[in-house]
């Protein structure tokens, strides 16, 4: 009997360690530094805004681990000696792995600003990220988030909802515009705007300033501006969290490089989750993903090839959602913020800035390519039969309202989508 160690409790590490467990009589042992049980990630916003409690965010009951004889351990991993197959903890003491599986997801980035490290500035990663938030605002009136990204958007409408005045540096002309077609992004600054939040486009952070105590005091940005805060989130996307594995023989880049079958150079050894880098990148994909879904897909993958099945990782089509503060987003297939050659996009907004969608097809074939929808949930499998079997855009368009959950907007609104997509297509030939 094996034993199985996972340094890694989020989506990645847990469901690769669940699905050992449904395949084998494997010893299994998840590690854990951040927190005794794994918990929903997602969900962190709301127990500060207090929706939610912290025993909600645990999917499973404390139980569940013992029962499935999943043993958890509660620890920093400082080193990893590969030659011995060893871990060493920051407590002293040390365990052996047969094979391991490091799944240590994200932290956020830094990027080397005077005044990053003073008390007030910080990011929204972690739970320890969270409880460090609590103590932070305890008596916050003014906030500045820099990074336009979805981070920085939850952060906004959780200091929102306690009433701390919000200034969001976004260096993008328009909200999230590295990921977002112009027309969505300019909707979701007016919407982020419309909850009393000062979003600044083109701006970026110059420094931190501090008090006399060493707190944050200020920022100044990029154009001399000085803005008063008591605090400063720090949301300009994360990077994978393998700082421990600094001079080690394991190869890295900006994550863990893995194969195909997420393998690392060393035998044995493997990564998952937003650590991991894919040494090629799968279609259009970005070598590291930071999203829960596809967590959830390499766990999976990589349970198989630890119970003897050895098994390629495939993601399928890509997929994302969010939320900028209440419109629901998802984007399915690929809608690049900038067209590609022979791509067209065609975007319908709803008077009410509310509601929307965006659909990119190639001209040239009439291939629907994906769509971006805001306000208007879709249904993930008839979206992913079209993009599986290459529908031609003419085919999403009669029959979207199948692929839309709620068809009483469609059938509200229908003809003024057809239209706008017709006069769309008028100006694409």
């Amino acid at each position: 009997m094996e034993h199985i160690v996972i340094i890694g409790n989020g989506i990645s590490g847990v469901t690769a360690a669940r699905h050992v467990r449904k395949l084998s009589d494997h010893r299994i042992t998840v590690i854990s530094g951040e927190s005794d049980y794994f918990f929903s990630r997602t969900a962190l916003m709301y127990v500060y805004m207090g929706h939610m409690k912290w025993d909600h965010l645990k999917p499973y009951e404390d139980w569940f681990w013992e029962k499935n004889r999943i043993e958890l351990k509660k620890a920093w991993v400082e080193k990893i000696d590969f030659d011995n197959k060893k871990l060493q903890f920051s407590t002293g003491d040390s365990m052996d792995y047969d094979k391991l599986v490091i799944a240590t997801g994200s932290v956020y980035n830094k990027f080397g600003w005077e005044g990053e490290d003073l008390k007030g500035v910080q990011g929204l990663v972690s739970k320890q990220d969270l409880i460090e938030l609590e103590e932070n605002t305890a008596y916050t009136k003014k906030a500045v988030i820099v990074g336009g990204g979805l981070i920085g958007v939850e952060l906004a409408e959780m200091l929102r909802k306690r009433e701390i005045e919000v200034t969001f540096l976004v260096r993008e002309q328009a909200f999230w515009n590295n990921v977002l077609p112009l027309p969505e992004a300019k909707m979701i600054s007016e919407h982020i705007r419309s909850h009393h939040v000062d979003l600044r486009h083109n701006t970026e952070l110059d420094k931190i300033l501090s008090d006399e105590n060493g707190r944050v005091r200020a920022v100044r940005t990029s154009d001399g501006e000085e803005i008063e805060c008591q605090l400063v989130g720090l949301c300009a996307g994360v990077r994978p969290n393998i700082d421990f594995l600094k001079n080690s023989q394991l190869e890295t880049d900006r994550g863990i490089l893995v194969n195909e079958f997420l393998e690392t150079n060393i035998s044995d050894v493997y990564s998952i989750g937003d650590c991991a880098q894919q040494r090629e990148a799968i279609g259009s994909r970005k070598p590291v993903e930071a999203v829960w879904y596809t967590g959830r897909i390499m766990g999976e993958t990589m349970a198989r090839t630890l119970t003897g099945i050895r098994t390629a990782y495939q993601p399928g089509n890509w997929f994302n959602s969010a939320k900028f503060f209440d419109i629901e987003y998802q984007t399915y297939g690929w809608v690049w913020p900038e067209p590609k050659v022979n791509e067209q996009h065609f975007h319908w907004q709803h008077e009410s800035g509310l509601k929307a969608i965006t659909i990119a097809f190639d001209t040239e074939t009439r291939e629907f390519l994906g769509i971006n929808t805001f306000g208007i949930r879709m249904r993930q499998e008839v979206i992913d039969l079209w993009l599986n079997k290459n529908r031609k855009i003419d085919h999403v368009l009669a029959n979207l309202k199948l692929a839309n959950f709620d068809p009483e907007f469609y059938d509200r609104h229908e003809d003024e989508i057809f239209r706008s997509f017709k006069n769309n297509l008028q100006e694409a030939e």
